[in-house]
């Protein structure tokens, strides 16, 4: 074997035994008595990506690896001050890798509680892996459960929904954010294609309870409305839905998804389904 092949893995194990050497030196001092108990230089990635001598996806599970690690020791206060850039390097080593960037996304949420500095992890990603669904799939997770940010979720949904090789989950949530962010006609046009397009009795079944349950918001809201007007006019509150046809404020009482009446109580003015939607 041509010696000189063997001159870079042995500058590697040599680099890697200081490290660790450093390490274990490090390790026997208390973070207080460190300079700066923290990050006091860090490269960019090109220059760490330069250093690697070609392998730096070897080097970005190296980084990825201790950055779990610093990341977990909460001795290190200021540890996230530097924490676009760490992951940024460790991205710009192997851009590919989908773990990091989701690792730290859940670290910036439970760690920091900094949830639009979570959204820049996966957005991080998807702008590097543009035919990558999961990102912004977690991205619009984050948004509904978290941030309760509909209109952000939906978009996200949405960008997921259209990704080749997507599962068909990513429309069907795109269509029910859609609801949440009060987005009605979006939202029935959507669960209507899942509807047509389902072969599945399951989702067939999930998407008509979503048409059921978007066409009661509509229909409710539109009632309620019209009873205030009457309330308005005629100095009381309507016995029945009937007599916002008689004082011509509605054309037709509409009825549900199911063709049945809505249930109307004259004495509070709640206007409700004749059953719960995942109950027909």
């Amino acid at each position: 074997m041509d010696k000189r092949t063997l001159i870079v893995p042995a500058v590697l194990l040599l680099a890697l035994a200081g490290i660790a050497g450093l390490k274990l030196n490090l390790d026997r001092l208390t973070r207080g008595k460190i300079p700066g108990a923290g990050i006091v230089y860090l490269p960019s990635g090109p220059a760490v990506k330069a250093a690697t001598f070609g392998f730096p996806s070897l080097m970005a599970d190296i980084a990825y690896v201790w950055a779990i690690q610093y990341y977990a020791n909460t001795a290190v206060k200021e540890r996230f001050t530097h924490f676009s850039r760490i992951f940024g390097v460790i991205a710009d080593l192997d851009p590919r890798w989908i773990d990091p960037y989701l690792t730290a996304a859940l670290i910036a949420h439970y760690d920091t509680g900094d949830g639009e500095l979570a959204l820049k992890m996966y957005d991080d990603g998807a702008t590097r892996n543009p035919d990558q669904w999961i990102f912004p799939l977690e991205a619009g997770h984050y948004c509904q459960l978290y941030l309760k940010d509909y209109e952000r979720a939906k978009a996200y949904y949405k960008k997921a929904s259209e990704i080749p090789g997507a599962p068909d989950i990513a429309k069907r949530l795109f269509a029910n954010s859609a609801y949440k962010a009060m987005d009605y006609q979006t939202s029935w046009t959507t669960w209507r294609e899942v509807f047509q397009t389902a072969t599945d009795p399951e989702i067939k079944k999930i998407a008509s309870n979503h048409l059921y349950q978007v066409k009661a918001a509509v229909d409710i809201a539109a009632l309620k409305a019209s009873l205030d007007r009457f309330r308005e006019l005629r100095g009381r509150a309507a016995r029945d839905l009937g007599e916002l046809v008689t004082a011509r404020l509605i054309t037709a009482v509409p009825k549900d998804f199911d063709g049945k009446d809505y249930v109307y109580d004259p004495n509070t003015g709640e206007i409700k389904t004749a059953v719960i939607p995942w109950k027909r």
